[in-house]
């Protein structure tokens, strides 16, 4: 059963950082993904790593860091110079069937729980 876990969500005050982390039941996927969704918006894509690519949404780029640890079937998300609009829950994803990067939900297969972020003016 394929399990995604994120972790690492909190409340920051603007300029501040945070990691999520995101750890893959038993497996490394090919593509890995961060995504957003804030209340009364459509989920966004953030960050997405395959291989030794990586795609960042333009309102992150600068700030927001993905990596991974293969041997720990983990995905991080380094957060920077938060900002209050950043705030939103958090999903990692995991799309096996695909060997490039996207930021596109419909192409992953499978979803975390989601971690709470929230930044204070």
């Amino acid at each position: 059963q394929v399990q995604l876990v994120e972790s690492g969500g909190g409340s920051v005050q603007a300029g501040g950082s945070l990691r999520l982390s995101c750890v893959a039941s038993g497996y490394t996927y090919s593509s890995m993904g961060w995504f957003r969704q804030a209340p009364g918006k459509e989920r966004e894509g953030v960050a997405a790593a395959s291989g030794g690519s990586t795609l960042y949404a333009d309102s992150v780029k600068g700030r927001f860091t993905i990596s991974r640890d293969n041997a720990k079937n983990t995905v991080y998300l380094q957060m920077n110079s938060l900002k209050p609009e950043d705030t939103a829950m958090y999903y990692c994803a995991a799309a096996p069937g695909i060997r490039y990067v996207t930021l596109q939900a419909v192409k992953y297969n499978y979803w975390g729980q989601g971690t709470q972020v929230t930044v204070s003016s």
